[in-house]
C-alpha cells in the first residue's frame, strides 16, 4: 500500500512487482546491496523471496541469483536483516518454524498433539520436526553466502543430535517463530533472539569472530520463571525501564502470561512478567507486539495483537474466542504497567483474529500509529489521536561507512536527566516491520539536550540542544542534513 500522504492509501501491490502468491509468513526490510532504496524479504512456507528495490517504485525478484530462496520444504518464520561482521553489508538471519509435508502431515485428532480441549484441531508444532534457522552472509556483490552452520547458527545448543521434546525423540530444531536483531549486552555488536514455540527460545551472541552463541539458558531468556519453556510468538525489544539495557517482550499462548524478561544490566535477563502487571490478561494467544511510546510521555508502552490458532473453538463453547481483543498497556515509570486498553478505546474495537503489528506514524504528526495484519479479514489501521499533546522528536539515520539502512544504530536522547535509547532495527514484532525512523517522546521538555549516535562503523556523533517536534535526518559523518517540521490535521 503507497501512503498518499493524506490519510489513505493505494494498493499499488501489482504495479509494483510483488506478485509472488504462496503461503506468506513474515517480512523485513533493509537496504542490502547500499543503493540508497530499502528492499524487501518475505518469507514463506517454501522457498523464500527477496525483493530488489528498483528506485522507482518496482521491486525485482532476485532470490535465487541472490542465494536466499531456501529449499521447497522449509517453513521461513521471522526474519531479519543485520550486520552482524560490522563490514557495511546488511546480512540476513531466517528463522524456520517446522518441517512440513502436507502429504504426511497428521489429520486433526490424529494424536494428542492435533487436539485442544478435546476438540480436534490442526496439529501443534510438536506433531513436527522442529525448523533449522538460517544466516545468510552479504558478499557486498548482491548475493549471500548460506554460514549457518559456520556461525552456530543452525546448530544452536551445539549439537545436531535429535533432543527429546513431548513424548518423542525428535530431529534437533528450534520451532523459531518471531525473531528480532539487537545489542542485548551492549558491546557494540548484534545479537540475535529468537521466540520458539513449545521450545525455549533463543539467544544468539555474537562473539565479534564471525560465529555466535546461543546463551538464553544462562542469560534467563530460555524460559519463564517457572522454567517453563512456553509458546513463544512475537518478539519486541525496547528499554521499558530507561536504564540504557535492551529488554524483552514475548507474546504466547492462551494460559500463559506475555514474558517480559528485564535486562539485568550484564546482557542477562530474568523474568518481570508479574511484577510488572502483565498477569492481568492470560486467556488469549498472543502474537504481534511492540514497545513503543503512545503518549510521547518518555516511556515505552506496550501494545498486543490477540488471535486464536483454531477456528474450530469459534462456536463459543470453550472459555476462549477465534476471534480477541487488542491489549494496550501503559507504563507506569516504575516497573510496571496499567491494561488501559478500555480508556484508549482499544478495547471499543472489534475482535479479530490478530497476527502481526508494525508501528509507524503514517500521518507524520509526531505520534505512533499500529497496522495489524489479521487472519481471514482485512488488516487493521489505528492511527494514535491524542499523542502529540507531548513534545516528540524522530531521527531518521542513513549510514555511509555503516550500511546504507543504518540497522544497528544506536541513538541515545538526554532531556534533563531523563536517558532514551533505541536502535534502528529491521524485523520484530509478529512477523512484522516497524519504521524505520526512530520516535522519542520528549513528554514536556521542549528540546533534547543530547543526542548521541552510535553507528555500527563505531563512529560515535553528538549534538547538543536540539529543539522538539522535528524530524532529523542525520547522514554518518556528515551530522545533521535536514530537519522537517509538521503536524497533521487533527
Amino acid at each position: 500500500f503507497r501512503n498518499n500522504r493524506d490519510g489513505t492509501f493505494t494498493d499499488v501491490t501489482g504495479k509494483a512487482g510483488l506478485t509472488h502468491s504462496g503461503w506468506g509468513q513474515a517480512c523485513c526490510a533493509g537496504d542490502y546491496d547500499n543503493d540508497g532504496f530499502d528492499d524487501l524479504f518475505v518469507t514463506y512456507w517454501g522457498r523464500n523471496v527477496l525483493y530488489h528495490n528498483n528506485g522507482d517504485g518496482t521491486f525485482t525478484d532476485v532470490s535465487a541469483r541472490a542465494g536466499v530462496a531456501g529449499s521447497a520444504d522449509r517453513w521461513g518464520a521471522g526474519c531479519c536483516f543485520l550486520d552482524y561482521d560490522r563490514d557495511g553489508h546488511l546480512d540476513l538471519f531466517v528463522a524456520n518454524y517446522v518441517a512440513f509435508d502436507p502429504e504426511r502431515a497428521p489429520r486433526p485428532g490424529e494424536s494428542a498433539y492435533c487436539r485442544y480441549s478435546n476438540i480436534p484441531v490442526p496439529c501443534g508444532p510438536q506433531g513436527f520436526a522442529g525448523g533449522t534457522n538460517l544466516l545468510y552472509r552479504n558478499r557486498g556483490d548482491g548475493t549471500f553466502e548460506d554460514v549457518s552452520e559456520k556461525s552456530g547458527i543452525a546448530t544452536p545448543r551445539g549439537s545436531s543430535s535429535p533432543v527429546f521434546v513431548g513424548q518423542n525423540w525428535r530431529p534437533a530444531g528450534s520451532y523459531g517463530m518471531g525473531a528480532a536483531a539487537a545489542d542485548f549486552d551492549n558491546d557494540g555488536w548484534p545479537d540475535i533472539y529468537v521466540a520458539c514455540d513449545t521450545a525455549p527460545s533463543l539467544l544468539y551472541r555474537n562473539n565479534h569472530d564471525g560465529t555466535f552463541s546461543e546463551v538464553a539458558v544462562p542469560a534467563g531468556c530460555a524460559f519463564d520463571e517457572s522454567g517453563a519453556a512456553l509458546s513463544g510468538m512475537g518478539v519486541a525489544v525496547g528499554d521499558y525501564d530507561g536504564d540504557g539495557w535492551f529488554d524483552i517482550v514475548r507474546t504466547n499462548f492462551s494460559d500463559q502470561v506475555t514474558t517480559l524478561y528485564r535486562n539485568n544490566g550484564d546482557g542477562t535477563f530474568h523474568d518481570s512478567s508479574l511484577a510488572a502487571g502483565l498477569g492481568v490478561n492470560r486467556k488469549y494467544v498472543g502474537f504481534g507486539a511492540g514497545f513503543f511510546d503512545y503518549d510521547n510521555d518518555g516511556w515505552k508502552d506496550i501494545f498486543l495483537a490477540n488471535g486464536h490458532v483454531y477456528a474450530q473453538i469459534g462456536d463459543g463453547k470453550l472459555h476462549v474466542s477465534y476471534k480477541e481483543p487488542k491489549i494496550l498497556y501503559r507504563n507506569l515509570r516504575n516497573g510496571r504497567f496499567e491494561d488501559i486498553s478500555s480508556k484508549a478505546g482499544v478495547s471499543a474495537l472489534p475482535p479479530q483474529v490478530g497476527r502481526g503489528c508494525a508501528f509507524g506514524d503514517f500521518d507524520n504528526d509526531g505520534d505512533i500509529d499500529i497496522v495489524i495484519n489479521n487472519l481471514d479479514g482485512p488488516p487493521s489501521l489505528l492511527r494514535n489521536d491524542g499523542g502529540n499533546r507531548n513534545n516528540w522528536l524522530m531521527v531518521k539515520c542513513t549510514g555511509t561507512r555503516s550500511n546504507r539502512s543504518a540497522i544497528g544504530t544506536r541513538v541515545r536522547v538526554l532531556t534533563g536527566e531523563r536517558a532514551q535509547i533505541d536502535e534502528v532495527m529491521s524485523g520484530s514484532s509478529y512477523y512484522s516491520q516497524n519504521d524505520l525512523r526512530l520516535h522519542f517522546g520528549l513528554g514536556g521538555a521542549s528540546k533534547a539536550d543530547l543526542i548521541e549516535v552510535l553507528w555500527p562503523s563505531g563512529i560515535k556523533e553528538s549534538f547538543r540542544d536540539i529543539e522538539a517536534n522535528q524530524l532529523l535526518a542525520i547522514r554518518e559523518t556528515k551530522g545533521i542534513v535536514s530537519r522537517s517540521r509538521f503536524r497533521a490535521a487533527r
